[in-house]
């Protein structure tokens, strides 16, 4: 074999690596598509999922070659091109009630309707091949509030974090009683209940007023996520099986940081470079913030197999707290 020839072989091994997560997240969401299409005959799935993978991946691999400085741009398109595809489109011109609580109504109905598959997908199985992805990549009230000026958090604050699972005891408590008490049913013989559009505007209008209204109390963008969001409780619990996961090249850290002061989710990403493990915290959301700040290229997205909840987080007072 000679020398230009091996030498073109490597350039596309090494193409191929540095596209490997866009390039797998592209292939499974069009896979998912075809298979749903041809199970269920809802030409609407073929078109939803394949253009959420597409998303995902066309995006991600033309990022790859954006400048270091603007890798971030590629992450925030994303985010917009799906995030108005699931509030718009889905929401507003199917009206399909994707907040949590028309998970539940769903669910008890037992009809595999539209939220049932977005959580199962993004928020309940999903996470076992993604992690929290969805929070940083698609997340449509995320969306917006990244859009405000806190972008590096001051620290979290962790008594705060029980609020999250206080939200998701409440959401669920809401649903029961509409169900049970109230007789409250999102679909009737008639078809769709009109009331349905208002629980969806009322809805996410209450998460946009309580995300922008927590980001600027406590300066922090993704207060949202860190104290009230109710999801959290399915994303923490499978994610820590996600075959996509933050690693770290030990010895290429500089010890900088950077990654510190500039991950979202106050992860203290150089505990896991101390200890040569992947970023194991089921507080990553994949945004690569870290990835795309750290100037020696220590950090990167990698796919195999851990059990994650093992975390390091920057407290407001500077301390790390350290969970097991």
């Amino acid at each position: 074999m000679g020398a230009g020839q091996y030498s073109h072989m490597t350039q596309t091994k090494i193409n191929f690596r540095k596209y490997k997560t866009p390039i797998i997240l592209l292939i499974v969401f069009n896979v998912l598509a075809v298979s749903l299409w041809q199970s269920t005959g809802f030409a609407l799935y073929l078109f939803l999922f394949s253009y959420i993978g597409t998303s995902i991946g066309v995006v991600g691999i033309l990022s790859k070659n954006f400048p270091r400085e603007k890798k971030q741009l590629g992450r925030r398109i994303t985010q917009l091109l799906i995030g108005i595809i699931l509030l718009v489109y889905l929401q507003f011109v199917l009206v399909e009630n994707m907040q949590i609580e028309g998970f539940w109504l769903l669910l008890f109905m037992g009809i595999p309707g539209g939220a049932v598959l977005h959580y199962a997908i993004a928020k309940i199985f999903g996470p076992i091949l993604f992690g929290r992805g969805y929070c940083g990549n698609a997340c449509w009230t995320a969306m917006v509030i990244d859009f405000l000026p806190y972008k590096k958090s001051p620290g979290r604050i962790p008594r705060w974090g029980r609020f999250r699972y206080m939200h998701f005891a409440i959401s669920l408590g809401v649903a029961v009683v509409a169900f049970n008490v109230f007789h409250y049913r999102p679909f009737t013989e008639l078809g769709l209940a009109p009331t349905e559009v208002y629980w969806i505007i009322i809805g996410n209008a209450l998460y946009y007023a309580l995300g922008i209204g927590l980001a600027f109390w406590f300066k922090d963008n993704r207060a949202f996520c860190k104290y009230v969001c109710p999801i959290t409780l399915f994303l923490k619990a499978t994610s820590r099986l996600a075959l996509l996961k933050v690693d770290v090249r030990k010895d290429a850290c500089i010890e900088c940081g950077k990654c510190d002061r500039d991950c979202p989710m106050d992860i203290q990403i150089s505990e896991y470079i101390k200890q040569g493990t992947r970023v194991l915290s089921t507080e990553c959301i994949l945004c690569e913030t870290c990835v795309n700040t750290c100037p020696t290229e220590a950090l990167y997205i990698s796919s195999k197999r851990d059990l994650g909840g093992k975390e390091y987080l920057r407290e407001k007072s500077g301390t790390t707290k350290k969970v097991v």
